[in-house]
Order: C-alpha cells, then sequence, then structure tokens
C-alpha cells in the first residue's frame, strides 16, 4: 500500500485530513458541555491544573503512552505521531476560531455529542485505511491485551478507560451523561461507519516508521 514515497506523502496528506475531521468531532463533544469521554476529560483536566491548552495537555500524554508503546515493542508509524499532534492542535484552533458555542441545552448537547461521535467515527476509517499505523491510546490497548491475553480486547479497553476516568476525575476534568454515553456511542458510530464504507480495519497492513523510512531513502528501481 505504502511502497513508495509518493504513497507515503499521499497516505500521510489522507490521514491528516481524517485526524482533523477527528478533532472537530472531539471538539463538538467537548462544546456539547455535557460531559467527555474519559480520554478527553483526561486531557481537559490536565490542562487546567498545568494552565496549558487542551492540544499541549494531549500531545504530552500522547507522547508518554508512545514512550510506553515502545517500551511495550508496538509498532509506531507516522500515523501515530500525527495522531499525537494534530488532533489536539486542530481542537485548540477550533476553540480559538470559537466557531461553535458551548451548550447549556441538554438536548441540543445530545444531539451535538451525538453528531460529534458520527464524525469521528467515519474519520477512523480515513485514518486508520492510510496504513500508517494506529493512535497511541490503540497501540496501548493492543500491547496491554496481548499481555493479559485471558481478557477480551472490550475488557482491556473498559479496564483502561476506568484508570483513565480515576485520574480525569481527580484532575476536574468534564465529567457527566456524555461520559456515560460516549463508550457506546463511540463503538456504535465507529462501527456504523465501517459497515457504510465496507471497511474492515483488520485487513489493514500497517507500516511502521522504519518501515516507512526504508521505502523513502530506498533507491527507486529502474525498470
Amino acid at each position: 500500500m505504502n511502497n513508495s514515497t509518493l504513497d507515503i506523502i499521499k497516505n500521510s496528506i489522507f490521514a491528516t485530513l481524517g485526524l482533523m475531521a477527528f478533532a472537530f468531532g472531539t471538539y463538538l463533544i467537548i462544546q456539547a458541555n455535557i460531559g467527555v469521554d474519559p480520554w478527553d476529560a483526561f486531557c481537559l483536566g490536565l490542562a487546567d491544573k498545568l494552565g496549558i491548552l487542551y492540544g499541549t495537555a494531549n500531545i504530552i500524554i500522547s507522547f508518554t503512552i508512545i514512550g510506553i508503546d515502545l517500551l511495550l515493542k508496538e509498532k509506531i508509524g507516522i500515523g501515530t505521531v500525527l495522531d499525537a499532534i494534530v488532533v489536539g492542535k486542530t481542537v485548540d484552533l477550533l476553540n480559538w476560531i470559537d466557531l461553535i458555542p458551548k451548550q447549556d441545552n441538554l438536548l441540543v448537547g445530545i444531539l451535538m455529542l451525538i453528531i460529534g461521535f458520527f464524525i469521528a467515527g467515519f474519520s477512523q476509517y480515513i485514518y486508520m485505511k492510510a496504513g500508517l499505523c494506529c493512535g497511541p491510546r490503540d497501540a496501548f490497548q493492543v500491547a496491554l491485551a496481548r499481555r493479559l491475553h485471558k481478557l477480551s480486547m472490550g475488557s482491556v479497553n473498559i479496564l483502561i478507560l476506568s484508570v483513565v476516568l480515576i485520574i480525569a476525575w481527580i484532575l476536574g476534568g468534564p465529567l457527566g451523561i456524555g461520559t456515560l454515553i460516549s463508550p457506546f456511542a463511540a463503538g456504535i458510530m465507529q462501527q456504523f461507519a465501517f459497515n457504510v464504507m465496507k471497511f474492515e480495519p483488520r485487513n489493514v497492513k500497517h507500516q511502521d516508521i522504519i518501515e516507512s523510512m526504508k521505502v523513502i531513502t530506498a533507491r527507486e528501481k529502474i525498470l
């Protein structure tokens, strides 16, 4: 899939656009103002405690997880690094533009939350199809699942989210009805998007950074 420098450039752009769309979905979820998923609550809580932007907190957390992923010998690709940077900083940009105000109506908030998850679901298809490796958190989940082989992927995800939720609560992250809805809504919307696009993520052959660098630095064969 990423067999040439041009392929890698094209798919990096493709992944970036998908991540920017995912960030817009995340922004809508935050602006719904009825609680966010555990990871975003962690980011927002950390941002508030340190007096930094959401995107900066997201980058700190993401690169910390990338370090853990490397220690656990998981593949890290161009897409992993893009995920760590693009999502948070796109949300910061949207906050700076002040595109959509925070909602104070519960029904409107729930609708915005669902739309946010809908956009996030389809954007994950765009991002994952590029084949440049998973995001830091997904790689961490896979690595942990391999070691806790008696637990299903779903159980491992619940375990991770439970720990992240506790940390978010300690940091004072925005928890609410959206936090309870998010694990179910995110999964449902993601599967819906994959079904509509006839996409099976397990069939994607991901390329890590070392493999990408080998392709970029290799001389083109003269046919």
